[in-house]
């Protein structure tokens, strides 16, 4: 038996402590002058235009063929009045070719350059690729990126993007998405890294990094800006529909929900954009405390805080904290707003200049956002070289790219029950195809893909493989039978189906040795994504239980971006596989895992609930499930799931052994070194992700019941140990007590690994002074 150590530095971003003055990305001088210099130079206006973003459809129209254009008589005259310091999304919210953003870009950065003096800050929402690129690569969603526990895969994919990007004169990306997917009901769920703080935090991080690479302050040509969205506590809506109120505990706000921005603005992150609703009754857009106090000087922090789409107007038509539009941008550009998304209207500018020399927004504040978004340009370097050049860029939707995104796909997807190792299926079987996601490159891409809600995915995927196709190549076309049974409407909602065909799938059941039935979502996000059940459809969940009374085996795939509950059907199933939102190499993916090529290691990023009153998340705190009353009443509760956090099985077997601590004793300040040892027990290689949880024992405040520390991901062969050594700050350990400090206190803490576990104990209690 093979023997070796990996050593692993466990991510230290989590609770790494901030001292005042320390700013968050250090500033090169050089830069500084240039901002100033430019800054003394602008009038009031002009400030205010820089101020502002504006959707591109305003800068163009479409030609009779229905192609959009950029019309530069008009991008003249809305630059040269309004001054306009910024511009946003595909026009017709519909992906371009990657030459018509070069014409695109050009156009409207030489009226910038030769009108204003200044460059457009041009952004787009590349949320998993190239999504708003025909001919770029589209990579797994978040959700995906996040069950694959591989902190390499969420830094590869968000550099590609940044290539592919740039390539095409785009310098900035809302992205990535670190909302915290605690509620399974919300629309948005599988556009961030699941539902733990640290998960979001590595994955976030690791992306700002691809996104911008080593430099923050001298961003090159292969590289762009990222922005953290949504500034916070968006992620968990009361009434688990989306852009509605959030009401969360101020320690969890703090702890858990803070967390991953925290980290982002550590690793570089020069944007955030902010949450469109509110937070215990205060629209984030109005919060100075959260705005300015957490992020800006709390983080020390000189990046550009962007609204989200139209959400200033929201603050009077919406959340009736300002009486009309100007009252609503005096509100949050004194809270901390630093560029107002309008996008349709530039009357923003106006208003600005008006509330300016009406002194309700001071000029020191004026003069504090535009010297923040200059700073991004300068950073950008996009004074020197506001285009590229497509041909510089010779990777561009290539094969490196591709195989990233297939290798994402493969690494995301979870198997998540498999009786009698049906699974992989053997040459020759004969399989029966169904359900309404078999045969649709949408329902594998997810919204954000070539559209807003990814509705138009066929028409440009073409080239791509649905899981039918993706069969078909790798068990024959003559063993795939595919009959849908069940399908979606695509002139409809994104939940609407047409009238079932449930006998063609039935009858098709007895030349078949096995049945996939591939159910689920299509594609959808934000507000159209909302839902009033989360159980999946009835028509799906029928033909499931009609399919399974053929006595053929059941091989459920759930394609979907939140967990539908299906507890009705998961025990008609011999094995379940979810393989989320894979992206365009989705589906030769999955028959790949299928048939035994690759093996499975994803790993659950959220808790998959069992029953809509059991709506937990995997750090539930021990009352939340036991409560009991003595006599005749039994009162207690029982949290179910119908899979776990962080599970996740393979073709192979792993066995954890001999979890130690280098001291079992520490102190605030210390680092924590952790060892496990973990064998491949099968006869196949296999990825294992291995993590790390603890568990305050007793605390001043009842606390979780335990919480992820650390992860690593390493291929091991059969035969094989290897010991994964982590290194834990002790201060990770603090949490957020009752009167918003950070404390971490004396007594014991329980580390576990798989099956083991280990305790250490804390011998002083601090209070921190800083934010951490």
């Amino acid at each position: 038996m093979k023997h070796t150590i990996l050593s692993l530095m466990a991510l230290v971003l989590a609770c790494t402590s901030v001292h005042a003055g320390t700013p968050a990305i250090y500033r090169d001088p050089a830069i500084e002058q240039k901002v100033e210099a430019m800054l003394s130079r602008l009038s009031l206006r002009q400030k205010a235009g820089q101020m502002v973003e504006l959707v591109a459809d305003l800068f163009g129209k479409n030609d009779a063929a229905g192609v959009f254009h950029i019309d530069k008589a008009r991008t003249d005259s809305i630059l040269s009045r309004y001054q306009i310091g910024s511009i946003l999304n595909a026009p017709n919210t519909t992906a371009p070719t990657a030459r018509q953003w070069q014409e695109y870009l050009r156009d409207i950065q030489e009226s910038s350059m030769r009108l204003i003096g200044i460059p457009c800050l041009y952004g787009l929402d590349q949320n998993h690729g190239s999504t708003y690129t025909q001919d770029g690569t589209l990579f797994p969603q978040n959700i995906n990126v996040a069950a694959t526990f591989n902190r390499a895969i969420a830094h590869d994919c968000a550099a590609a993007t940044a290539y592919e990007t740039r390539a095409v004169s785009i310098p900035w990306t809302y992205s990535p998405t670190v909302d915290l997917g605690r509620d399974p009901r919300w629309p948005r769920q599988w556009e961030n890294f699941g539902e733990d703080c640290y998960l979001n935090a590595a994955m976030g991080s690791a992306m700002v990094k691809g996104f911008e690479g080593d430099d923050p302050n001298h961003i090159d040509d292969y590289h762009i800006a990222a922005c953290m969205k949504h500034y916070l506590g968006y992620g968990v809506p009361w009434t688990g529909k989306d852009r509605t109120p959030a009401y969360i505990s101020p320690s969890d706000l703090r702890e858990k929900h803070f967390m991953p921005f925290r980290t982002g603005v550590r690793s570089g992150a020069l944007s955030v954009m902010v949450n469109s609703a509110s937070v215990n009754g205060m629209p984030v857009h109005a919060n100075k405390t959260l705005l300015t106090g957490w992020l800006k000087e709390g983080m020390t922090w000189d990046g550009v805080l962007v609204t989200d789409w139209a959400d200033v107007n929201n603050l009077y038509t919406r959340e009736c904290v300002a009486k009309d539009k100007k009252d609503a941008l005096r509100i949050a550009i004194n809270a901390g707003i630093d560029m107002v998304m309008e996008p349709y209207s530039a009357n923003a500018v106006d208003l600005i200049e008006q509330l300016a020399q009406e002194g309700a927004i001071p000029m020191s504040r004026i003069d504090d956002a535009v010297r923040r978004i200059l700073r991004m340009k300068y950073r950008l370097g996009l004074f020197d070289r506001p285009t590229e050049n497509l041909k510089n860029y010779p990777k561009f939707g290539g094969k490196e790219f591709a195989k990233l995104s297939y290798r994402g796909a493969v690494e995301s997807m979870v198997l998540l029950k498999n009786t009698d190792h049906i699974l992989p299926l053997k040459k020759g079987t004969r399989i029966l195809l169904t359900g309404p996601n078999a045969n649709q490159m949408r329902c594998l891409d997810g919204g954000w893909s070539y559209t807003w809600q990814g509705n138009l995915t066929d028409r440009f995927a073409g080239k791509y493989h649905t899981i039918y196709e993706s069969l078909c190549d790798r068990f024959g076309k003559d063993h795939v039978l595919l009959r849908q049974g069940v399908t979606y409407d695509e002139k409809g909602r994104y939940d609407e189906e047409n009238i079932p065909d449930y006998a063609a799938a039935v009858n098709a059941a007895d030349s078949a040795d096995i049945i996939v039935a591939c159910i689920g979502e299509n594609s959808y996000t934000e507000t159209p994504g909302n839902l009033s059940d989360l159980t999946l459809s009835a028509r799906q969940r029928t033909l499931v239980k009609k399919l399974a009374e053929s006595g053929k085996p059941v091989i459920l795939i759930l394609n979907e971006g939140r967990p539908r509950l299906i507890s009705d059907i998961e025990p008609l199933a011999k094995a379940v596989v979810d393989i989320f939102l894979p992206g365009n190499y989705g589906g030769d993916a999955l028959a790949a895992l299928l048939s035994g090529d690759e093996n499975f290691s994803g790993k659950m990023p959220i808790t998959y609930p069992k029953e809509i009153n059991s709506l937990a998340n995997y750090d539930f705190k021990k009352s939340e499930e036991v409560g009991t009353m003595a006599g005749a009443y039994d009162y207690n509760a029982r949290i179910t799931q119908q899979w776990p956090f962080g599970y996740g099985m393979s073709y192979t077997s792993f066995a954890y052994s001999n979890l130690r601590v280098e001291n079992d004793h520490f102190i605030p300040g210390d680092t924590i070194s952790l060892s496990v040892d973990v064998t491949n027990t099968g006869n196949r290689e296999g990825k294992e992700s291995v993590l790390v949880y603890s568990s305050d024992v007793v605390a001043s405040m009842t606390p979780d019941g335990r919480r992820l520390r650390a992860f690593e991901k390493a291929d091991l062969k059969p035969g094989e140990t290897r010991t994964f050594t982590f290194h834990i700050p002790a201060d990770d350990l603090a949490f957020v007590d009752w009167d918003g400090q950070w404390r971490l206190e004396a007594g014991e803490f329980r580390f576990s690994v798989a099956d083991q576990s280990v305790s250490v104990w804390c011998d002083k209690t601090r209070v921190y002074a800083a934010e951490r």
